[in-house]
């Protein structure tokens, strides 16, 4: 039977696994892109195109799952309701943000399907981060509220 320590001990891995996976991947791509877009039949005078979309929303990624590691911390140590995951919310929301913006410009240069989704969802991602961020914060306040009292 699973319990919240294992749980938390599998998420953990595998947010660490995606974190460094991310970086490494991002520092791979511009050599793997050549192979890549041969393989999908992309023509490769795309290749800088196609490398430069990918490397501006995969940093934004790997940012905020480095982000979801900080926020990690701080429920494994108990005290999830703290100043830095209000700020570690933000970031989530504004690195969200940033993917969105880079498929919707990539959406005026080629339209598919798929980056109209990434734009919708990474759009929705910033706005449930914000709203996050607000319940946070306000659940931050009454936390010192009631530490002060006691």
């Amino acid at each position: 039977m699973f319990t919240s320590k294992t749980r938390n001990y599998i998420t953990k891995i595998l947010v660490d696994c995606m974190f460094y996976g991310g970086i490494a991947v991002c520092i791979a791509l511009p050599f793997i892109m050549p192979g890549l877009l041969r393989f999908v039949g992309v023509a490769s005078n795309m290749r800088l195109t196609y490398t430069i979309v990918l490397l501006a929303s995969g940093i934004p990624a790997v940012y905020i799952v480095y982000q979801l590691k900080c926020m990690f911390k701080t429920l494994v140590g108990g005290n999830p309701f703290v100043a830095e995951n209000v700020s570690s919310l933000r970031h989530c929301a504004v690195a969200s943000a940033v993917i969105a913006a880079v498929y919707i410009v990539r959406l005026f240069m080629w339209f598919t399907i798929a980056a109209a989704i990434i734009v919708v969802i990474f759009s929705l991602l910033s706005l449930f981060s914000l709203t996050l961020k607000d319940l946070f914060k306000q659940a931050v306040t009454y936390k010192e509220e009631t530490d002060w009292t006691v």
